[in-house]
């Protein structure tokens, strides 16, 4: 595996009791970039997320991270690698403050994540940092505010701000603008442009002016097997593409600019 790609998948196989959910798909993410997965409804996008970060184990294949093989590898493992997962639902605390959300993910660096008779002042010493990823996600002001307080779009970039706490070396983000409206849709899709600088970001996504506007590259999925890949303008006007996102809602992929 070339140092160029964080994450490889080979020949990724999924099967339940004879229905092939992903199908030999061989996936190459290139470090340092941003690499969308789209597909009409039941492609095999979450499936294959979830085969990625080990919530589901592959009938057959390989998956690389840093060269190295984690296949048999467990979830926790996963995630001390640096492979950080966010989820279609947005999965915040909600009677925490937004500075207490992003601490607890810190936590974990103190190794008191599960030490829960010590003081809170002992938790204090996180702050500053917490304060610096809110600031990171345009959520500086609402650090005081409990998170059931926010609206949806400020509570993805809450989920960002923690996942970010984790320290990820690649964040897989899983529908990250389901369900916004446009303004919240353009501050998410700002906000993933912006914290992809210094990291790599592997994303399911239906909206296609979000692909369009900050994908670096598309895998296309159908059926469970890659359709195509590719940058945008070169995705979108491939006719295997185009025929198979027609008569769908996601057919909004070409001219979406």
């Amino acid at each position: 595996m070339s140092a160029e790609y964080i994450l490889e998948t080979q020949d990724l196989t999924k099967e339940f009791k004879g229905f092939v959910a992903v199908n030999k798909v061989n996936l190459r993410v290139r470090r340092g970039h941003i690499h969308a997965l789209i597909g009409p409804n039941g492609a095999g996008k979450t499936t294959c997320f979830n085969l990625l970060t080990k919530f589901i184990r592959p009938t057959s294949g390989r998956i690389l991270f840093n060269g190295q093989d984690i296949t048999g590898e467990s979830p926790a493992h996963i995630a001390r690698r640096g492979v950080i997962r966010s989820f279609q639902i947005s999965a915040v605390f909600p009677h925490l403050t937004v500075l207490e959300n992003v601490r607890v993910a810190l936590q974990r660096k103190l190794g008191t994540s599960f030490h829960f008779w010590r003081p809170e002042r002992s938790l204090h010493t996180l702050d500053g940092r917490a304060r610096e990823l809110l600031h990171a996600v345009d959520l500086g002001e609402y650090a005081g505010h409990l998170a059931v307080e926010l609206s949806y779009g400020r509570k993805r970039a809450l989920e960002i701000a923690t996942t970010l706490a984790m320290e990820p070396e690649l964040m897989l983000l899983d529908e990250p603008t389901q369900g916004m409206g446009l303004e919240d849709v353009d501050r998410v899709r700002q906000l993933i442009k912006q914290v992809s600088a210094d990291r790599t970001i592997l994303m399911v996504e239906h909206n296609m002016s979000v692909v369009s506007s900050i994908a670096d590259t598309i895998t296309v999925l159908q059926r469970g097997a890659t359709l195509a890949e590719g940058p945008y303008a070169e995705v979108s006007r491939n006719p295997a593409v185009v025929e198979a996102y027609m008569g769908s809602a996601d057919a909004e992929l070409v001219g979406a600019h």
